[in-house]
Protein backbone atom coordinates (compact mmCIF):
# COMPACT_ATOMS: atom_id res chain seq x y z
CA UNK A 1 0.00 0.00 0.00
CA UNK A 2 1.85 3.00 -1.13
CA UNK A 3 1.17 6.18 1.18
CA UNK A 4 1.13 9.79 0.19
CA UNK A 5 3.60 12.73 1.94
CA UNK A 6 5.24 15.94 1.38
CA UNK A 7 8.78 16.94 1.06
CA UNK A 8 8.88 20.72 2.65
CA UNK A 9 11.11 20.98 0.12
CA UNK A 10 9.89 23.91 -1.41
CA UNK A 11 5.88 23.72 -0.94
CA UNK A 12 6.09 24.62 2.43
CA UNK A 13 9.08 26.01 2.68
CA UNK A 14 7.69 28.72 4.49
CA UNK A 15 5.39 27.04 7.32
CA UNK A 16 5.74 26.49 10.94
CA UNK A 17 5.05 22.64 12.23
CA UNK A 18 1.94 23.49 13.65
CA UNK A 19 0.51 24.55 10.04
CA UNK A 20 2.29 21.76 7.89
CA UNK A 21 0.44 19.25 10.90
CA UNK A 22 -2.63 20.68 10.52
CA UNK A 23 -2.84 21.11 6.73
CA UNK A 24 -1.19 17.70 5.99
CA UNK A 25 -4.13 16.06 7.77
CA UNK A 26 -6.83 18.30 6.03
CA UNK A 27 -5.42 17.67 2.90
CA UNK A 28 -4.98 13.89 3.08
CA UNK A 29 -1.63 13.59 3.54
CA UNK A 30 -0.27 11.10 5.71
CA UNK A 31 3.54 11.96 5.85
CA UNK A 32 6.37 14.90 5.77
CA UNK A 33 10.16 14.45 4.86
CA UNK A 34 11.31 18.14 6.45
CA UNK A 35 14.46 19.39 4.41
CA UNK A 36 16.58 21.22 6.85
CA UNK A 37 17.02 25.23 6.89
CA UNK A 38 12.84 26.00 6.43
CA UNK A 39 11.03 27.37 8.98
CA UNK A 40 9.89 24.66 10.84
CA UNK A 41 13.36 24.58 12.38
CA UNK A 42 13.96 21.25 13.45
CA UNK A 43 17.85 21.65 13.18
CA UNK A 44 20.42 20.28 15.67
CA UNK A 45 20.94 23.42 17.43
CA UNK A 46 17.34 22.76 18.99
CA UNK A 47 17.55 21.75 23.11
CA UNK A 48 16.67 18.37 24.90
CA UNK A 49 13.60 19.68 25.64
CA UNK A 50 12.60 21.40 21.87
CA UNK A 51 13.37 17.92 20.52
CA UNK A 52 11.00 16.21 23.13
CA UNK A 53 8.17 18.90 22.06
CA UNK A 54 8.91 18.11 18.18
CA UNK A 55 8.61 14.41 18.89
CA UNK A 56 5.30 14.99 20.77
CA UNK A 57 3.62 17.10 18.34
CA UNK A 58 4.03 13.98 15.82
CA UNK A 59 2.65 11.45 18.30
CA UNK A 60 -0.09 13.40 19.03
CA UNK A 61 -1.24 14.05 14.92
CA UNK A 62 -2.04 11.42 12.70
CA UNK A 63 0.78 12.98 10.17
CA UNK A 64 4.04 10.51 10.46
CA UNK A 65 7.13 12.35 10.82
CA UNK A 66 9.17 10.18 7.16
CA UNK A 67 12.44 11.61 7.64
CA UNK A 68 14.57 14.72 8.23
CA UNK A 69 16.09 15.85 4.32
CA UNK A 70 19.69 16.73 4.70
CA UNK A 71 21.86 18.16 2.42
CA UNK A 72 25.15 15.89 3.66
CA UNK A 73 27.59 14.47 0.35
CA UNK A 74 30.38 12.49 0.39
CA UNK A 75 32.06 13.33 -3.30
CA UNK A 76 34.47 15.34 -2.12
CA UNK A 77 38.32 14.72 -3.18
CA UNK A 78 39.70 16.47 -0.10
CA UNK A 79 39.52 13.66 3.03
CA UNK A 80 38.73 16.57 5.53
CA UNK A 81 35.34 17.84 3.39
CA UNK A 82 34.23 13.97 3.68
CA UNK A 83 34.78 13.76 7.37
CA UNK A 84 33.49 16.76 7.78
CA UNK A 85 30.27 15.65 6.26
CA UNK A 86 30.23 12.74 7.17
CA UNK A 87 30.65 13.49 11.05
CA UNK A 88 27.79 15.93 10.74
CA UNK A 89 25.58 13.49 9.04
CA UNK A 90 25.87 11.71 12.63
CA UNK A 91 24.68 14.79 14.41
CA UNK A 92 21.80 15.10 12.28
CA UNK A 93 21.31 11.05 12.76
CA UNK A 94 21.02 12.11 16.66
CA UNK A 95 18.56 15.05 15.72
CA UNK A 96 16.27 12.33 13.84
CA UNK A 97 16.39 9.75 16.83
CA UNK A 98 15.55 12.36 19.43
CA UNK A 99 12.92 13.87 17.30
CA UNK A 100 11.23 10.10 16.39
CA UNK A 101 12.14 10.56 12.51
CA UNK A 102 12.08 7.10 10.64
CA UNK A 103 15.30 8.16 8.44
CA UNK A 104 17.63 10.46 7.37
CA UNK A 105 17.91 11.47 3.68
CA UNK A 106 21.76 12.21 2.60
CA UNK A 107 22.95 12.29 -1.15
CA UNK A 108 25.81 12.33 -3.82
CA UNK A 109 26.25 15.31 -5.28
CA UNK A 110 28.80 14.50 -8.52
CA UNK A 111 32.12 13.50 -9.66
CA UNK A 112 35.09 15.78 -9.19
CA UNK A 113 36.52 17.02 -12.17
CA UNK A 114 38.78 15.02 -13.31
CA UNK A 115 38.58 11.99 -11.18
CA UNK A 116 37.71 8.30 -12.51
CA UNK A 117 33.70 8.02 -11.37
CA UNK A 118 34.39 4.16 -10.11
CA UNK A 119 36.61 6.15 -7.79
CA UNK A 120 33.98 8.63 -6.56
CA UNK A 121 31.52 5.96 -6.49
CA UNK A 122 33.85 3.95 -3.79
CA UNK A 123 34.64 6.84 -1.71
CA UNK A 124 30.74 8.24 -1.52
CA UNK A 125 29.87 4.36 -1.39
CA UNK A 126 32.10 3.64 1.89
CA UNK A 127 30.64 6.95 3.74
CA UNK A 128 27.57 6.06 3.33
CA UNK A 129 28.30 2.63 4.79
CA UNK A 130 29.77 4.21 7.67
CA UNK A 131 27.09 7.16 8.18
CA UNK A 132 24.77 3.60 7.82
CA UNK A 133 25.98 1.84 10.52
CA UNK A 134 26.13 4.79 12.85
CA UNK A 135 22.24 5.14 11.94
CA UNK A 136 21.90 1.60 12.65
CA UNK A 137 22.52 1.79 15.90
CA UNK A 138 20.03 4.84 16.39
CA UNK A 139 17.06 3.41 14.59
CA UNK A 140 17.20 5.57 11.90
CA UNK A 141 17.66 4.69 8.47
CA UNK A 142 19.69 6.43 5.95
CA UNK A 143 18.46 7.11 2.26
CA UNK A 144 20.61 7.77 -0.84
CA UNK A 145 18.75 10.75 -2.97
CA UNK A 146 19.72 9.84 -6.77
CA UNK A 147 21.18 13.38 -7.58
CA UNK A 148 24.18 15.06 -8.77
CA UNK A 149 25.41 15.47 -12.41
CA UNK A 150 27.14 11.75 -12.86
CA UNK A 151 26.07 10.82 -9.59
CA UNK A 152 22.58 10.44 -10.63
CA UNK A 153 22.91 8.61 -13.80
CA UNK A 154 22.13 4.71 -14.22
CA UNK A 155 24.12 2.65 -13.70
CA UNK A 156 26.46 4.40 -11.89
CA UNK A 157 24.04 5.14 -8.49
CA UNK A 158 23.40 1.56 -8.41
CA UNK A 159 27.72 0.83 -8.16
CA UNK A 160 27.08 3.68 -5.10
CA UNK A 161 24.86 1.87 -3.57
CA UNK A 162 27.14 -1.73 -4.54
CA UNK A 163 30.18 -0.02 -2.36
CA UNK A 164 27.75 0.84 0.61
CA UNK A 165 26.91 -2.86 1.21
CA UNK A 166 25.13 -2.40 3.51
CA UNK A 167 21.36 -3.14 4.65
CA UNK A 168 20.53 0.38 6.50
CA UNK A 169 21.46 2.09 3.25
CA UNK A 170 18.17 2.61 1.22
CA UNK A 171 17.60 4.79 -2.01
CA UNK A 172 15.58 7.61 -2.38
CA UNK A 173 13.85 7.53 -6.11
CA UNK A 174 14.14 10.86 -6.92
CA UNK A 175 11.66 10.81 -10.20
CA UNK A 176 14.56 12.42 -12.38
CA UNK A 177 14.13 12.91 -16.40
CA UNK A 178 17.42 10.60 -16.67
CA UNK A 179 15.50 7.24 -15.27
CA UNK A 180 13.78 7.07 -18.73
CA UNK A 181 16.88 5.58 -21.21
CA UNK A 182 18.01 8.23 -24.19
CA UNK A 183 15.16 7.43 -26.83
CA UNK A 184 12.81 4.91 -24.61
CA UNK A 185 9.98 5.60 -22.61
CA UNK A 186 10.26 3.36 -19.68
CA UNK A 187 12.37 3.25 -16.46
CA UNK A 188 12.00 -0.76 -15.40
CA UNK A 189 15.50 -1.58 -16.11
CA UNK A 190 16.76 1.62 -14.48
CA UNK A 191 14.45 0.43 -11.67
CA UNK A 192 15.41 -3.13 -11.61
CA UNK A 193 19.42 -2.14 -10.65
CA UNK A 194 17.98 -0.57 -7.10
CA UNK A 195 14.93 -3.07 -6.93
CA UNK A 196 13.96 -3.98 -3.08
CA UNK A 197 16.51 -1.07 -1.85
CA UNK A 198 14.17 1.63 -2.16
CA UNK A 199 13.00 3.47 1.15
CA UNK A 200 11.56 6.73 -0.36
CA UNK A 201 9.98 8.34 -3.57
CA UNK A 202 10.27 12.09 -4.49
CA UNK A 203 7.73 13.10 -6.73
CA UNK A 204 8.29 15.77 -9.26
CA UNK A 205 4.78 17.21 -11.40
CA UNK A 206 2.97 14.82 -12.16
CA UNK A 207 1.30 16.53 -15.21
CA UNK A 208 4.52 15.91 -16.93
CA UNK A 209 4.10 13.10 -19.25
CA UNK A 210 7.37 12.60 -20.74
CA UNK A 211 8.01 10.67 -17.09
CA UNK A 212 5.94 7.30 -16.53
CA UNK A 213 4.14 7.79 -13.79
CA UNK A 214 1.83 4.77 -14.08
CA UNK A 215 5.00 2.81 -14.56
CA UNK A 216 6.57 3.83 -11.58
CA UNK A 217 3.95 3.14 -8.94
CA UNK A 218 3.15 -0.30 -11.00
CA UNK A 219 6.95 -1.21 -10.18
CA UNK A 220 6.46 0.05 -6.64
CA UNK A 221 3.45 -2.23 -5.91
CA UNK A 222 5.35 -5.13 -7.58
CA UNK A 223 8.69 -4.69 -5.18
CA UNK A 224 6.21 -4.91 -2.16
CA UNK A 225 6.81 -0.98 -1.69
CA UNK A 226 4.63 -0.05 1.32
CA UNK A 227 6.62 3.79 1.92
CA UNK A 228 6.20 7.16 1.34
CA UNK A 229 5.29 8.45 -2.23
CA UNK A 230 6.08 12.10 -1.41
CA UNK A 231 5.38 15.81 -3.33
CA UNK A 232 9.02 17.52 -3.72
CA UNK A 233 7.25 20.48 -5.80
CA UNK A 234 7.36 24.03 -6.48
CA UNK A 235 5.79 26.54 -3.46
CA UNK A 236 2.79 28.04 -5.04
CA UNK A 237 0.77 31.17 -3.17
CA UNK A 238 -2.05 28.57 -3.15
CA UNK A 239 -0.35 25.44 -1.69
CA UNK A 240 -3.20 24.10 -0.37
CA UNK A 241 -4.89 23.78 -3.85
CA UNK A 242 -2.12 22.67 -5.53
CA UNK A 243 -1.62 20.52 -3.23
CA UNK A 244 -5.29 19.18 -3.72
CA UNK A 245 -4.90 18.42 -7.20
CA UNK A 246 -1.77 16.80 -6.49
CA UNK A 247 -3.28 14.04 -4.41
CA UNK A 248 -5.77 13.59 -6.79
CA UNK A 249 -3.39 12.89 -9.65
CA UNK A 250 -1.56 10.61 -7.32
CA UNK A 251 -4.70 8.49 -6.82
CA UNK A 252 -5.04 8.17 -10.30
CA UNK A 253 -2.20 6.87 -11.31
CA UNK A 254 -2.18 4.18 -8.30
CA UNK A 255 -2.70 0.47 -9.41
CA UNK A 256 -6.02 -0.94 -8.19
CA UNK A 257 -6.00 -1.47 -4.60
CA UNK A 258 -2.37 0.28 -3.95
CA UNK A 259 -2.79 3.32 -2.21
CA UNK A 260 -3.97 4.58 0.87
Amino acid sequence: MLQLGIVTYNIAKDWDLPTILQKLEALGYGGVELRTTHRHGVEVGLSAEARREVRRRFEDSPVELVGLGSAFEYHSADPAEVRRQIDATKEYVRLAHDVGALGVKVRPNGVPKGEAPESAFRRIGDALREVGEDAEGQGVEIRVEVHGAGTSEWPGFARIIEHANHPNVGVCWNSNPQDVPKGGTSIAANYKLVAGKVRTVHLRDLTDEAYPWRELFQLLAADGFDGFTMAEIPDSPDADRVLRYFRSLWLAYQPEGAAR
